[in-house]
């Protein structure tokens, strides 16, 4: 069963990818294919989407011959990037306990 990714973590894993250094958009792509079963057309518009939201920002660098594009999280980017893991952390928490206390031996309050 495949899991569809809400916008949010996808726009968390970009940002946390970016936070470790600034990546082309194929790299990113890559990376977050490692992780997550997500195509390479669902990655463009969310960077293209965090750019215009002024949570990233790009610069050209030449590589053989062509230009390629890098992105680079701004610190608009890093404050949302701080939002979306301790949203993280609380929303994946509540899931666990719910998904997992019945095999961890435990109770849910009801």
């Amino acid at each position: 069963m495949n899991i569809k990714v809400p916008t949010v973590l996808l726009d968390g894993t970009v940002l946390a990818l970016l936070d470790e250094h600034d990546l082309y958009g194929y790299a990113i792509t890559k990376q977050v294919q490692k992780y997550l079963n997500v195509s390479e057309s669902t990655m463009y518009p969310v960077l293209r989407r965090l750019q215009k939201d002024k949570l990233l920002t790009t610069y050209d660098e030449p590589f053989e011959g062509r230009n390629r594009r890098y992105y680079q999280i701004t610190e608009a980017g890093k404050i949302n990037l701080k939002e979306i893991k301790l949203t993280w952390q609380n929303f994946s928490g509540a899931v666990d306990t719910l998904l997992l206390s019945k095999e961890n031996g435990g109770e849910t309050d009801a």
